[in-house]
């Protein structure tokens, strides 16, 4: 069994960016609240994600989540053609252990935000 990353990215608006910062924590999109979680990507993942739901918006954020500090609220799910970590429950800013902007290199990937 391939081991699973301990980091998985949210992909937030700049707005709902700047609520987890003011609140202390995100309880989802429109999309995670009508689906029940939050979800999340792997690095792997990330650019499938933004081609399928985020196509042609601007001002997006990244934010990188310690899936440990998470513990039992996170769970792998099957969709589109593997499994994708989603939060049951609320994202925390403490377990957000870097966030930025998102952007993308000169070949096109996205970079992802710098952990310590």
């Amino acid at each position: 069994m391939t081991e699973r990353p301990t980091t998985a990215y949210k992909i937030l608006t700049a707005a709902e960016m700047a609520a987890l910062e003011a609140d202390g924590s995100f309880a989802g999109s429109p999309d995670d609240r009508r689906d029940g979680y939050i979800h999340l990507s792997t690095a792997a993942q990330l650019d499938g994600t933004l081609a399928r739901h985020f196509a042609g918006q601007t001002d997006l954020h990244l934010a990188a989540v310690d899936l440990a500090a998470l513990a039992d609220t996170v769970r792998w799910e099957p969709a589109r053609d593997s499994e994708f970590p989603h939060i049951h429950g609320p994202l925390p800013l403490d377990a957000v252990i870097a966030y930025s902007p998102l952007e993308r290199d000169e070949d096109g990937k996205v970079r992802l935000p710098v952990t310590g």
